[in-house]
């Protein structure tokens, strides 16, 4: 691990405190990225299988696409790419994006998120090309170095209408993300669960990581406006 890696001040190592430092060099490096450190992390792989529940999810799914919220199409081997790259938002706020593009059979589909640290020292994780959806994290190492993260509260923006999302009609989503020493790739699971009508979606691959100067993130990641509210 390199010394820039350990004394990281990403938004991700200043919400997990001394618990970053419990996660594998790897992931380090990888959640590491912000303005300070000067790099993205830009990663490229294949997931495995791409599932969604049963036939009424396709509404809820496809309702998310409009807005690069969720993939309403299933596949094996799908390539993809997640691009990470560190930006000040219009606000002041260090922003990390997380925007997932996969290569589905019939058409690109993409999956954007943008990351905050949130006046409680917490992760907030806006949703979608126009930042409608605010979603609290909760990141930790487990024990094996992987970094597991879960979703929290929901709260929905548009225009002046502000309110808590009731999760009857969402998904809690729980994603472990790991380094494969052997292999050499990053792992990742993703599983959306609604508490009453079950599996929503989720995904499982692996991909291998480069890490690119960067003080900005490219105008094709970024959201299309910027929420104030979290």
């Amino acid at each position: 691990m390199t010394a820039a890696v350990a004394a990281s001040t990403s938004v991700f190592a200043r919400a997990m405190g001394t618990d970053f430092g419990r996660l594998h060099p790897m992931l380090q490096r990888r959640f590491g990225v912000g303005l300070d450190a000067g790099y993205a992390c830009i990663g490229r792989g294949t997931m495995s299988r791409i599932r969604r529940g049963p036939w009424w999810t396709i509404p809820f799914l496809q309702n998310g696409r409009f807005r690069n919220i969720l993939v309403p199409e299933v596949g094996v081997g799908v390539p993809f790419v997640i691009e990470n790259y560190p930006y000040r938002d219009p606000l002041g706020r260090e922003t990390v994006t997380f925007v997932r593009t996969f290569s589905m059979p019939r058409a690109r589909r993409r999956f954007d998120a943008t990351m905050i640290l949130d006046d409680d020292g917490r992760v907030l994780d806006y949703l979608g090309s126009h930042q409608h959806l605010a979603v609290d994290l909760d990141l930790s190492a487990e024990p094996d170095g992987s970094l597991l993260l879960r979703s929290g509260e929901q709260r929905f923006y548009e225009g002046p209408l502000g309110f808590r999302f009731p999760m009857l009609f969402s998904g809690r989503a729980e994603l472990r993300e790991s380094f494969d020493d052997e292999a050499g790739v990053f792992r990742i699971r993703l599983e959306v669960r609604n508490r009453v009508f079950g599996f929503l979606f989720g995904y499982e691959g692996e991909f291998r990581c480069e890490f690119p100067a960067a003080s900005d993130a490219p105008a094709r990641l970024k959201p299309v406006r910027h929420e104030s509210r979290t």
